[in-house]
This record gives structure tokens, C-alpha cells and sequence, in this order.
């Protein structure tokens, strides 16, 4: 018989995600688990496991198409028989037969009603959940076949960016749900809310045509249409720029001494196979400073009306990939060695480059740094990713004339850019964390003086 599968919501609360590319065609036989396609969301590649052993009938969408969370993607020929009309009598609709829950696809389908929101829990979230981000939760279930009565009263679903953007464009969004039902909203159905009732959008970046590349015009100018990673990044930025109040600081540091430690770590057999480069040293400082200015890796709670301070430090690497830029997070990296923090930073670069990057991998987050000195620049003014106070910006090592022991001497120097949320951490904190820093490079040795 045939069995559809539908895109699962893929434990991120997004609306919808691109195919990039099949790995089946009809008329392929698959097995259970077997990589269908890879689709893009707005934060990471997926590859999709196949839910049912069969043949593939047919597929729902072409590669570069958009397709929504809940919508047929591709059809199976499953071997065994229909079920009897007496059996069909005896099982109720919430008895029958669901695909299996695969890692990755978040929650199970609901048997009746709505989904219901979760309880947050008060520690963090286990890194290797389903569900990456508790934010997510009341979206981790595939849209239920009937309407929920308006006095329930649950929050409507959607994402954070559409429910900004209603907020932007003076919308209710509880009254665009009543319009869509019980599905994720979207910003085209604020937008046709606002038709509808004579209001008027201005949507932060234009309209593109949902096709790989647009057609030039006129041989002058190309036209790329703003979607998957790119898109997520530009919101995401617009929202932490707007929200939180930036301030960057800099200071500009002698980092021989690191320079040398680095080279004597290379020379050591014993550690030579780890690649501890400049970068693995600032994260292990960092690690270390943040532990006397804890305010840096903090949260503003706007809706509880709170600073939460976690009691560990899940370190976001900024990293500039085809796709975009993404900040995937080492998890409890203040729990690291040197070592390990160097094998976990080239695994999670690797793997962005490869963007074979995972949805958990690129939530949360607590601190993040980005290396702007592999491009040749030595300092910028970070802006930091959402829900974070801080991000690290770190240069160029130069060698140039510097001061050193009371006379003119030739030595590596190092530009630190710190970014901060002023409303979580004052101008001393932030200062402190890049003196601590800044120490710690300038004389490793230092960093025994350190927890």
C-alpha cells in the first residue's frame, strides 16, 4: 500500500525547509533509515532517514523547492496488505499505525487535540535532546487535523522572526491564527492579513521568487533569493542589534610569549597530533576569564524580567561558510583541556565546512568568539548572537614594533574586540574580561593564577 511521509518539523519550531538534493529517485527501494534527501532549514543541512522499508512511488517536491513543515514530501510503496474493513472497524483512529519516530524528527505526532506546551525545566537543556531549544517546544509536533476552540487560550503557532515581524507590522497574531487554523504561521499569512484588512506591511527585505537563482536582468545585475542560513542569520542579527545595546571595546595585546608556547606544543609528539593553534589558547582564556566576570556569560530575560547566569560555558564559534554564517557551540568547554578544546574546535569546523552541522550543534550558546584575523583584519565590532552578552572578535597576529622591557623591540601583537550587551554588563565587567584575556595571552603562565 502507500504510505506518504510528510517533512517532519526537524526540533528547530521552523515552518518550512528546502530540499537541496535526493538521494533516491521513484522506483528506488529503500530500507529503514536510509538517507532520502538533504534539506536545508534556516540553521543547518539535515539529512532525512527514511521511516518505512519499501519502493519510492513518488516525490513531492524537485531539489531547490520549498516545502512546508507537514506538507507530502515523498511516497513509498510499502509491501503488506490493506487493512481488512473489520479490522478498520475494530481501531480507532488513534490506534493506527504511526511511522517511527526517528532521531532528529522531533516529537511523535499527537493522537487528538493540540499539542500542549511543555514545562520548562529549571537547569539547561541536554545537548543531545531531540528538542534543541525549549523555545522550540510548542512547535515540535506536525499540525493536528482539527482546530483548537479559541478559549483554549495557547500561544499561536509560529517562529520568534514571524512573531516579530506581526509585532512590526501592528499585527495580533492570535487574529491571523484564527484565519490559518492549526498550522505554523508565516509571514505570508501576516502579510495576507494585512491585505485583507486594509493595513500595511513593511517587510524587513523584499519578496524573492522561491527559485534557485533568478534571472538576471539585463546581464547587470544578479538577483539571489534571501533564504535557508542566510536568511536566519540576517533576522537573527537585526533582532540582536535592535535589542540589545552594543558596546565594543578593544585592546591590543603582546602575544610572543602564546606564540611560543604554541610552537613548543607542535615540536611535543605528545600533543602534536591536536593542532593547538592561537585560536584554541583565546578560547581556553576566555573559558578562564569568564569565570571572574560571569556576567559576560549571561542572559537577558525580557519576559521573566531576569539575567539568567548559567554555571557553564557552551562556547559559539563563529563560522563563515558557503551557506553563511553559522555559530556552532563547543558544550562545556570551561570543562576542557587544552587538548580536547583543540580536537573539539577542529572537529566543529570541519564539520561546518562539510555543512554537515546539526541543529543541536547551533543552539544555545553562552559566549561566542569569531576570528576575524584568518581574513587579515585586525579588529571590528562584533554584534552579538541572540541571547548572548558577549562575542570576542580576534585579529591578526602582526609582527610590528612594540615597547617591550623599556625599549623598541620587534614582537607579535594581537587586537581583542569585545562586543557586549550594556544592559547585562557594565563598562568595568567588560573591561576586566579583556585585561584577563589579554594577560593570559600576553604570559600564559598567567592562566595558573586562574581557577
Amino acid at each position: 500500500m502507500i504510505e506518504e511521509f510528510r517533512l517532519p518539523d526537524l526540533g528547530e519550531g521552523l515552518a518550512e525547509a528546502e530540499v537541496v538534493q535526493w538521494l533516491v529517485a521513484p522506483g528506488d527501494t529503500v530500507t529503514l533509515n536510509q538517507t532520502l534527501a538533504e534539506v536545508e532549514t534556516a540553521k543547518a543541512v539535515v539529512e532525512l532517514p527514511s521511516p518505512f522499508d519499501g519502493i519510492v512511488s513518488t516525490l513531492h517536491a524537485e531539489a531547490g523547492e520549498t516545502v512546508a513543515v507537514g506538507a507530502p514530501l515523498i511516497a513509498f510503496d510499502v509491501a503488506g496488505a490493506e487493512p481488512s474493513a473489520s479490522s478498520a472497524g475494530a481501531s480507532s483512529a488513534a490506534e493506527e499505525k504511526t511511522p517511527p519516530n526517528l532521531v532528529g524528527y522531533g516529537a511523535a505526532p499527537a493522537k487528538g487535540g493540540r499539542p500542549t506546551r511543555r514545562a520548562r525545566r529549571a537547569g539547561r537543556v541536554d545537548a543531545v535532546s531531540d528538542t534543541a531549544v525549549l523555545e522550540a517546544a510548542p512547535h515540535d509536533v506536525l499540525p493536528a487535523p482539527e482546530a483548537v476552540p479559541a478559549e483554549v487560550g495557547e500561544r499561536p503557532r509560529s517562529t520568534p522572526p514571524v512573531r516579530a515581524y506581526a509585532k512590526r507590522s501592528g499585527v495580533d497574531i492570535v487574529l491571523v491564527a484564527a484565519d490559518v487554523g492549526d498550522r505554523v504561521i508565516t509571514r505570508d499569512d501576516i502579510d495576507a492579513y494585512l491585505e485583507r484588512v486594509g493595513g500595511h506591511s513593511e517587510p524587513v527585505t523584499a519578496h524573492v521568487p522561491d527559485t534557485a537563482l533568478a534571472a538576471s536582468v539585463g546581464e547587470r545585475e544578479t538577483r539571489i533569493p534571501i533564504r535557508g542560513v542566510r536568511k536566519h542569520t540576517a533576522a537573527a542579527m537585526v533582532q540582536s542589534a535592535f535589542a540589545a545595546p552594543h558596546v565594543t571595546t578593544f585592546h591590543t595585546v603582546d602575544v610572543t610569549a602564546t606564540m611560543d608556547l604554541i610552537a613548543r606544543l607542535r615540536d611535543d609528539r605528545a600533543l602534536s597530533e591536536h593542532r593547538i593553534g592561537p585560536l584554541v589558547i583565546v578560547a581556553k582564556a576566555v573559558c578562564l576569564a569568564l569565570t571572574r566576570t560571569p556576567g559576560l556569560n549571561s542572559r537577558w530575560d525580557d519576559a521573566a524580567g531576569e539575567i539568567v547566569q548559567p554555571h557553564y560555558v557552551d562556547l559559539g564559534i563563529a563560522a563563515a561558510t558557503e551557506r553563511g554564517l553559522i555559530v556552532p557551540n563547543i558544550r562545556d568547554a570551561d570543562q576542557m583541556t587544552l587538548p580536547q578544546l583543540a580536537d573539539a574546535l577542529r572537529a566543529l569546523t570541519e564539520t561546518a565546512r562539510s555543512g554537515k552541522t546539526t541543529p543541536a550543534a547551533l543552539a544555545g550558546g553562552t559566549f561566542s568568539i569569531t576570528n576575524i584575523g584568518v581574513f587579515g583584519i585586525d579588529a571590528g565590532t562584533p554584534i552579538l548572537p541572540p541571547g548572548q552578552s558577549g562575542i570576542l572578535a580576534v585579529g591578526a597576529v602582526r609582527r610590528m614594533p612594540w615597547e617591550y622591557k623599556g625599549e623598541i623591540a620587534l614582537r607579535q601583537v594581537m587586537t581583542l574586540s569585545l562586543s557586549f550587551d550594556h544592559r547585562v554588563v557594565d563598562g568595568a565587567e567588560g573591561a576586566r574580561f579583556v585585561k584577563d584575556v589579554a594577560d593570559i595571552l600576553e604570559e600564559p603562565g598567567r592562566a595558573m593564577l586562574m581557577r
